[in-house]
């Protein structure tokens, strides 16, 4: 044995080595087609490379391990998904790439302005675009009934049916994207700016439907307007702008921010409506916020210049304009625009407009009532809800029909048309004109009718036709009829001056011609402002005409018309609150004496949900989840005491929940396990060769060979179970005498089928060269697929042996996740701990208030601070919160006389008279004898009445 393993036979063992592994080559190569013992089939329109084939190349337990790890990773990131979806709302791809652009440029250079500039080239494009489409609805209506001249009734077809179809696709679609889009869109902007969440009003799907829905019901000719519709838009914009960056997410942790740039997208709207961009500033501000910061100024006239100029470089450059224009351009004189004396006659439109305007609201909301309350009519529009809209268009078109009554009011203009013909600073009444002016006579007069008349017409038309169609459940504004209205006022009011003086009003020994398109600036600033309680539209007329000439007379008109309309009724965009019941906080009204004696206490909530030190995170979860709704959540030490420390916002808590079990801490505490494992496993293994060593080896050592077993192949052998050894094992010390000898383990490459031979193998007397060669080929061949063939040809294989894979290190330290199982425990496991909120920014001073604070004082903090909730406080503890709704049914109440505290107040003087009449002493000692917890209970279950009654009887009793 010696000699055959000297040093004379070491190259035929070397040859004999490279045969063997050649034959592991060998099996390798075939054991990659185990499944298919004969050839592969024929590719048949390459499904071999498309299908299942390539997979099955592979091994079995590789392809089953592969796929349950993708199954694994694949439930993994559906939980995570599911988890922040929970908790916050969902971002798309596309968000997350324009957010990731967005933070990398334009967020470096400062991102409030440049947020503003592209919010107001955006309205602009906007506002252009839907003009066009708009003008070019118009255009295509009087192309139809010009184009159809030798047949009425075909015009009258042409005239009607395009209207109705544009109304029907406008009411259709709203319905179907986004009822939210219906009406003006003022009156919830108002509503939001004070704090109050609307469902659904500044979403994506609104916009859509706001925009293509306006462009066809101001195509169709409705006497309808644009300046709400867009304020909404705007708002809009702004909001998907915001979302979109992730620097500005600020804006929905912090409500002042919210505020602020919504305000500066609302003046965008009418700045880039009527290239106004000053008044456009002036108007949001009257029209949505009751109280302004001053700081925020320069965001909304930033934003509404952009808009402004944007608007007009377009018409510039796509309609073939001059140069940058006004919206109606007028030529009023400017030595001598009007004669002292006038601004009596200006005074005296102010009134009337003021009166008209307030007119005009309650008929507008006497309407809406007549509509909602009326059975026949609810029962008959019902039936469709095409039916109304259809019946609307269809009056307004038959009206405005050319050839019929729509000749007494021009109804072959468009609206862009009819204001600019009234802001004309010619006398219609004068019969030296040019050509050009005659042509604009020519839509205003009929050879039956003269100028008054149709005026008149047009004044009445408008003003009841602009109240049924804003019913309509299409996208829609108010501000533009009342404006026409106001300008056909004026426009008649200055034709009289002229026909009363037509040589001019004699002053100083001046004479001063009348100019009646005057008139009809004033007229409309002056109706429109009584409409919607603003003085802006002032700045607004200024700016849309380019002409300051009558600043004077505007203004008088303005201020006289406002202050008396403001008497009478309340504005359009508030009438309109009051009709859908938005949840706005109203005025206190000066006579109601109730605001002095209501308090916090009555109508606070005493029901909060609260956060407090100690919680574990899974409390916290659910609170998250149950109050999707709030903000914010007050902070407190504990549950008993209940002493408010602060206020955090709620995406901080949704943060700390996710960074408590995300992803990144999970592979973190997965590196810590497997290295904590590792170790272990490099102890043990410590362990054990120092344990060997301490042994003393021995020269001979027997260890199982399975190889080398007789494989059997009868039919009662292969039902048999089989016995697999287990390799890599440490064998059992021999007692033998000490020598120079290794063991084979693991592996053999000789097959025996003697009868005689045994499952043991001995080798002796190896020098260390000898030795450390087989101990390579071995380590080698484990890190191979041992393969083995029994009688029956079957492929067998041997797993790799774990001391070998334990030493095999890569470069770079591989982090395994943990199983679906083991991350759910853990999960369980940290959702228990206590959460820390020292990563939180905590709001240590929020708005708080105290039990006794009036209802008055209330009504002025949420307005003047623009807050949606404070906290009631008693010495520090929290007891209960005051929200905007409670808020607004308190001042309800107060307003039509239900005191919420005058039955409280009166039991309470009544107790006070009773204990005061029997005695204190007296009234201590009935409760003590009674007992604390039997008075509780009769105060519980008969009231405070009955109590007060029962005490009375016992101190009776108790003199007796």
């Amino acid at each position: 044995m010696d000699s055959y393993y000297g040093e004379d036979n070491a190259e035929d063992l070397d040859k004999e080595w490279e045969d063997f592994t050649k034959l592991l080559e060998k099996k390798k190569r075939n054991s990659s087609q185990g499944f298919y013992p004969c050839p592969p089939p024929e590719d048949v329109e390459d499904y071999v490379q498309t299908l299942m084939y390539g997979r099955y190349s592979k091994q079995l337990g590789e392809l089953a391990k592969l796929e349950g790890l993708k199954a694994a990773e694949r439930k993994r990131l559906k939980e995570e998904k599911a988890r922040k979806s929970e908790l916050r709302g969902y971002q798309g791809k596309v968000a997350k790439c324009i957010s990731f652009l967005w933070k990398h440029t334009f967020a470096k250079l400062g991102e409030d302005w440049v947020f503003l500039a592209l919010l107001g080239f955006i309205m602009a494009l906007l506002s252009f675009l839907m003009d066009r489409g708009i003008a070019i609805c118009n255009n295509a209506r009087l192309w139809l009934f010009r184009d159809l001249t030798m047949h009425p009734a075909a015009q009258y077809a042409a005239w009607i049916s395009l209207p109705v179809c544009l109304i029907l696709f406008s009411t259709g679609f709203v319905q179907l994207v986004a009822p939210q889009s219906i009406g003006s869109g003022i009156p919830e902007m108002k509503t939001i700016l004070r704090g109050v969440t609307l469902k659904e009003y500044l979403t994506f799907r609104t916009l859509v439907a706001k925009a293509i829905g306006l462009t066809a019901t101001l195509g169709s000719g409705m006497p309808l307007g644009k300046e709400g519709p867009f304020v909404h838009i705007a708002s809009i914009t702004a909001t998907l702008l915001s979302k979109l960056v992730t620097g500005f997410q600020g804006i929905y942790e912090n409500e002042n921010r919210t505020s602020e740039m919504l305000a500066a997208a609302c003046a965008v709207g009418v700045a880039s409506c009527f290239a106004a961009p000053v008044g456009g500033v002036l108007f949001s501000i009257e029209v949505t916020t009751t109280y302004f910061a001053v700081r925020n100024y320069w965001r909304g006239f930033f934003a509404a210049v952009c808009g402004a100029t944007t608007f007009r470089l377009l018409a510039v450059w796509f309609q073939r304009a001059d140069t940058v224009s006004a919206v109606f351009k007028t030529n009023f004189y400017m030595d001598f625009p009007f004669d002292p004396q006038e601004l009596f006659v200006f005074a005296l439109m102010g009134a009337v407009c003021g009166l008209g305007g307030a007119f005009y609201v309650w008929m507008h909301r006497q309407y809406v009532l007549f509509m909602r309350n009326s059975k026949i009519i609810n029962n008959f529009l019902k039936r469709s809800r095409f039916l109304y809209p259809a019946i609307v268009s269809l009056l307004v078109s038959t009206a405005t029909f050319p050839l019929g009554t729509g000749q007494f009011m021009a109804g072959d203009l468009t609206t862009h048309g009819q204001v600019a013909s009234l802001f004309s600073n010619f006398t219609w009444t004068n019969h030296n004109v040019s050509v050009d002016q005659d042509e604009v006579i020519g839509h205003w007069r009929t050879p039956w009718t003269g100028v008054y008349v149709s005026l008149t017409c047009y004044v009445l038309f408008t003003f009841f036709f602009s109240i049924i169609c804003s019913t309509v459940p299409v996208p829609s504004g108010s501000f533009i009829p009342v404006f026409k209205i106001g300008a056909a006022l004026g426009r008649i009011v200055g034709e009289l001056m002229h026909y009363w003086f037509p040589t001019g009003m004699r002053y100083g020994g001046k004479i001063a011609e009348i100019v009646p398109g005057g008139y009809a600036t004033v007229g409309a600033a002056a109706f429109s402002g009584a409409v919607t309680h603003t003085i802006s539209v002032s700045v607004i007329v200024f700016e849309m005409t380019g002409q300051i000439t009558h600043i004077i007379p505007i203004m008088i008109a303005v201020l006289i018309s406002n202050a008396i309309a403001s008497l009478l009724f309340p504005s359009i965009y508030d009438s309109i609150i009051l009709i859908k019941k938005l949840p706005y906080l109203p005025d206190l009204l000066p006579s109601s004496s109730g605001m002095y004696n209501v308090y916090v206490e009555n109508f606070m909530v005493r029901d909060v949900k609260y956060i407090f030190y100690g919680m574990s995170y899974q409390q916290l979860k659910v609170v998250l989840k149950e109050n999707r709704q709030r903000k914010s959540f007050p902070l407190v030490d504990n549950p008993e005491n209940m002493v408010l420390l602060g206020s955090i916002q709620r995406m901080p808590l949704i943060q700390i929940i996710e960074k408590h079990i995300g992803k990144e801490r999970r592979l973190q505490v997965a590196a810590i396990r497997q290295r904590e494992a590792k170790e272990k496993a490099i102890e043990e293994t410590q362990k054990l060769t120092e344990e060997r060593n301490r042994r003393r080896p021995s020269r001979f050592q027997v260890v199982p060979a399975p190889d080398l077993l007789q494989r059997q192949t009868s039919e009662s052998q292969l039902d048999q179970p089989t016995y697999n050894p287990v390799f890599g094992t440490q064998p059992k010390k021999s007692i033998l005498k000490k020598t120079n000898s290794f063991t084979l383990k693991g592996f053999t490459p000789f097959v025996s089928t003697s009868p005689g031979s045994t499952p043991y193998t001995t080798v002796t007397g190896a020098e260390s060269r000898i030795r450390n060669a087989f101990e390579a080929i071995f380590r080698k061949s484990t890190q191979l697929q041992d393969v083995a063939n029994d009688t029956n040809g079957d492929v067998q294989t041997v797993p790799p042996s774990p001391a070998a894979s334990k030493k095999v290190q890569l470069p770079i330290e591989r982090v395994c996740d943990m199983s679906p199982e083991e991350q759910i425990k853990w999960e369980e496991e940290q959702m228990q701990l206590p959460v820390d909120f020292g990563s939180c920014q905590v709001d240590p001073a929020p708005f708080q208030l105290v039990e006794r604070t009036s209802l008055l004082k209330v009504h002025s903090l949420f307005s003047l601070v623009g807050v949606n909730h404070a906290y009631v406080t008693a010495i520090g503890k929290l007891v209960g919160v005051v929200g905007l709704n409670e808020l607004r049914k308190a001042i309800e109440d107060a307003n039509s006389g239900n005191n919420p505290s005058s039955q409280e107040e009166s039991a309470g003087n009544v107790s006070s008279e009773k204990i005061s009449n029997g005695g204190i002493r007296d009234s201590l000692e009935n409760v003590r004898s009674v007992g604390i917890k039997d008075s509780l209970e009769n105060i519980r279950i008969g009231g405070i009445k009955d109590s007060l009654e029962n005490l009375r009887e016992n101190i009776k009793d108790s003199r007796v």
